[in-house]
């Protein structure tokens, strides 16, 4: 029989159950990149993380013979609904055995959560920030995780879901392509160079981190508000979620492989690229400390793959 337990993120017990059966279920996988522990820990604290100064979650742990086998969070991304006038519920850290019994449960203790605030749908995997992975994996388990953005899954994952009445919604595609495969049409880049020899935009590199934490961060995320306004999934970046950014992607971020388009002083564009850390991640077992971080920066100097 299986038991749900909802975690009190107020005790330090529950909260370590809810984020070690992570690593316990996905430890004998080869292609699995354990995130670090501290941003494994940072979801339930909800002080500290962005996502409830605007929202509400709570996270469940379904229990068999006193042993964790599944685990879930339930969400509502408030300023979501507000923005796209929805009453939409949000599923997140779902991960479980392969068994059909402790799927339902756990996604039955998620529904309740749901009902309860007057939410009639439930979409999902969708984390609680927009830098968190989207979806379920479901091709492609021979690879391994490029990096913690990009969820990874056992291939029985879609197989729970959808005996539970899930419906894919949408198609996320993610693909390897060697550089030498890789080729801008001449008449692209003919175009490209014509518009910036008229002046009208100008491309910003940088070569400092510092450069870009202190000085453009902030300004990435208001480009982020207006230029994904009308994407299905946004919802307004607040000052928190810049924040956030900053402190967990900009920081890890190499600096030459980040570009701005600009107008002028304006922000018209933006791409980012990061090293494939992943190889220094898994080699860290979520420890940063102390020698993960040395290995992870030299992998990201080293490696010669980018996402």
């Amino acid at each position: 029989m299986v038991s749900i337990e909802k975690v009190d993120t107020e005790n330090k017990k529950q909260v370590k159950k809810f984020v070690q059966f992570y690593y316990d279920l996905y430890k004998p996988c080869p292609q699995w990149v354990p995130p670090l522990f501290g941003d494994a820990y940072l979801p339930l604290n909800r002080k500290k993380h962005p996502f409830f100064e605007y929202g509400a979650a709570d996270f469940f742990l379904a229990l068999r013979d006193g042993q964790v086998v599944g685990r879930i969070c339930a969400g509502e991304n408030i300023l979501f609904n507000e923005y796209h006038k929805t009453k939409n519920a949000q599923f997140y850290f779902f991960d479980a055995i392969d068994d059909l019994e402790v799927a339902q449960a756990l996604f039955e203790a998620a529904f309740d959560w749901a009902r309860q605030r007057g939410l009639d749908t439930m979409i999902g995997p969708k984390g609680l920030s927009p830098f968190d992975g989207y979806g379920i994996l479901e091709k492609g388990y021979e690879h391994r995780q490029m990096m913690t953005m990009m969820n990874y899954n056992y291939d029985y994952y879609p197989k729970l879901v959808e005996a539970l009445g899930f419906e894919k919604e949408v198609d996320f595609v993610s693909c390897y392509l060697p550089a030498d495969a890789f080729k801008i049409p001449e008449r692209v880049e003919r175009i490209a160079q014509r518009v910036l020899e008229r002046g009208n935009l100008w491309v910003k590199n940088f070569t400092s981190k510092q450069e870009l934490v202190k000085h453009w961060a902030q300004r990435i995320g208001r480009a982020y508000n207006k230029a994904f306004i009308d994407n299905w999934e946004y919802y307004p970046f607040t000052q928190g979620d810049v924040d956030y950014a900053v402190q967990n992607v900009f920081m890890i971020a190499d600096p030459r492989l980040i570009k701005l388009i600009m107008h002028g002083d304006d922000i018209v564009g933006f791409l980012f690229a990061f090293p494939d850390a992943s190889a220094a991640l898994q080699r860290a077992k979520g420890h940063l400390f102390p020698f993960g971080i040395f290995d992870l920066l030299i992998d990201m100097k080293r490696t010669k793959t980018i996402s």
